[in-house]
């Protein structure tokens, strides 16, 4: 019984971890072009807010396209469902909050690494 009442938790630490890792590796196909823009005069705040909005803007698609499948689906399944309707405002709020409280959470780790960037090195280094 509580392994079952644990699982949203699991689930949440798998989506941030998959999240993270995406924008990491955003992150490091990026590093020239943060290294050109902190070398010319960017802010560690507008470094944070460039990472981090990408990964805002991506989760926000993300979650209303996925509102809207549910939504489609929650009708399909109405019948399945017991003691909740299947357009349950609260229900589809809640997940939406959750969703992007995760990857708001998880876009600023690798913003945060991308505004310590040094952009010397950076700048140096070959392809």
């Amino acid at each position: 019984m509580v392994e079952r009442k644990l699982q949203p938790v699991g689930w949440g630490r798998t989506t941030a971890g998959g999240w993270l890792d995406g924008l990491a590796d955003s992150v490091a196909l990026r590093t020239r072009e943060i290294a050109i823009r902190v070398a010319l005069g960017a802010s560690p705040a507008d470094v944070l807010r460039l990472v981090a909005g990408d990964g805002m803007r991506l989760a926000l698609a993300g979650a209303a396209i996925g509102l809207l499948g549910a939504l489609t689906l929650a009708r399909l399944m109405s019948s399945l469902l017991y003691g909740v309707k299947p357009s349950d405002p609260l229900t589809f709020l809640v997940a939406f909050a959750a969703l992007v409280s995760v990857a708001l959470f998880a876009s600023y780790i690798p913003a945060r690494r991308a505004t310590m960037l040094d952009p010397m090195p950076a700048l140096r280094e070959e392809r």
